[in-house]
């Protein structure tokens, strides 16, 4: 495999983007790691010889230019863009922070795009290729977790645009429907409804959603990463590509079970029958 070169976002300790990143890198690929705050990066991968960090903030422009100035300077040209950072957010919509919505929303959508807007010239000089990091999320109702499934929704619309506005410059875009992987990427998240919430009655229930303990067993992101190589330096097709654990079972539910058999799948153990009998209770009361 010829060695090319990577730029990955959001490769923080304990995550997909570093875990990506460290195996790009050990299959002799030159990586630029990249992080809002390069502190965080491991050390274990900042260290190796092929390996550069880079402060990259997805949010904020001038961060941007400076670490494709950085990639310019350095003499290395860009054969691919990884699209990994990002953030969650579960709440019920309707106690959902519309302003911390819109945060969301500039990291997991703006902020991909303008990162594809910034990186283009590198990128069609080589003929290069955009790996937008998504979820199976994007493509179900799932309970909880609607603002974020939507951001990524959203990314995944993007990224199926730019495929097709992009074929024609010689870029290739891919786009990875995540399955269920081991990370940290609850780790920072804090779930606290706000007061008369009319999710209370099951607010334990919801909390075991956001923090990841109740989601079920998945693959940590190491092992993860390294069967999404292929996918990543253009051995893979582009397109939508589902990766992961339950990733084909929520393809299937989404493109062919009927709504019944996905709503039903989407809100199991999710507490809505425990919502629904408390508030029935209460009407009949």
């Amino acid at each position: 495999m010829t060695s090319k070169t990577i730029l990955v976002t959001g490769c923080s300790a304990g995550g997909i983007g570093a875990a990506i990143a460290s195996a790009l890198a050990a299959k002799n690929h030159h990586v630029f790691a990249t992080a809002r705050d390069p502190s965080k990066i491991p050390e274990s991968l900042s260290a190796l010889s092929n390996v550069s960090v880079l402060r990259l903030d997805v949010c904020e422009p001038a961060s941007i230019r400076e670490a494709v100035q950085a990639v310019a300077d350095g003499g290395k040209e860009l054969d691919v863009l990884v699209n990994n950072a990002g953030g969650g957010y579960a709440m019920p919509l309707l106690d959902v922070d519309i302003d911390k919505a819109k945060q969301l929303y500039d990291v997991n959508v703006w902020g991909p795009l303008r990162a594809v807007q910034a990186f283009s010239k590198l990128l069609i000089a080589r003929r290069g290729r955009v790996v937008n990091i998504s979820t199976c999320g994007a493509v179900v109702n799932t309970p909880w977790i609607g603002a974020y499934s939507s951001s990524k929704a959203a990314l995944t619309n993007l990224s199926e645009t730019l495929r097709l506005e992009l074929a024609p410059l010689g870029v290739t875009v891919v786009a990875i429907m995540l399955g269920v992987i081991d990370s940290h990427f609850h780790q920072n998240d804090q779930f606290d409804l706000p007061p008369g919430s009319l999710y209370a009655p099951i607010e334990k229930i919801i909390a075991g959603w956001a923090s990841g303990e109740s989601k079920p067993k998945g693959v940590p992101a190491e092992k993860f990463a390294l069967t999404i190589v292929d996918d990543i330096v253009g051995e893979g097709k582009a397109g939508l590509v589902w990766r992961g654990p339950n990733a084909g079972s929520i393809k299937y539910l989404a493109q062919f079970a009927p709504q019944s058999v996905n709503d039903a799948a989407m809100s199991y153990t999710q507490g809505l029958k425990e919502l629904k009998a408390h508030h029935d209770g209460n009407s009949q009361a």
